[in-house]
């Protein structure tokens, strides 16, 4: 299993393509979805996210309105305060969590300092297990994650292995 995150990185954008067929192909490959999720999860009980923390880093947080609602009665806050000082405002995504020069606001080290009220997208990461949608709806994102996440790195590998993708 690889944990290295500079390896995370370069392997995964190396594989970015083969990630691309590979979300393809499971499409139109009949698959037993509990067996894969199953995998998923042992993936993610051998890495402890709390070492790495590189998804707080990288990416960002779409909220939703019980997010806010949350995360603002969390902090003590009326909503459209926590907006105000928590939050921005992105073309692509919508409502997003603030950012600074190591990632989420929220970040403290590799530690959530909101964990226990975490936004609903945090509380899936990274969305191989848990999450909206269907799998084959969310391995959308797999290929970009496979660059920061070992969790995903290491499901997808595992992930052709099992199905007999031809890399």
């Amino acid at each position: 299993m690889i944990t290295d995150l500079v390896q995370i990185e370069r392997l995964g954008a190396s594989k970015r393509k083969e990630n691309e067929r590979f979300r393809k192909h499971l499409k139109t490959f009949r698959f037993v979805e509990r067996r894969l999720v199953r995998m998923a999860q042992e993936t993610e009980a051998a890495i402890d996210c709390t070492v790495c923390a590189n998804c707080c880093k990288v990416a960002t947080v779409r909220l939703l309105p019980r997010d806010v609602e949350g995360l603002a009665k969390r902090l003590r806050l009326k909503p459209v305060d926590f907006v105000r000082d928590y939050c921005e405002e992105s073309p692509e995504e919508g409502l997003i969590l603030g950012r600074n020069d190591a990632g989420c606001v929220f970040l403290e080290g590799t530690r959530c300092s909101i964990y226990e009220a975490r936004p609903s997208t945090c509380e899936d990461f990274p969305h191989l297990v848990r999450g909206a949608g269907s799998l084959h709806s969310r391995m959308w994102e797999m290929p970009g994650r496979a660059t920061y996440c070992p969790i995903v790195y290491n499901t997808l590998e595992a992930w052709k292995d099992e199905v007999g993708f031809r890399r």
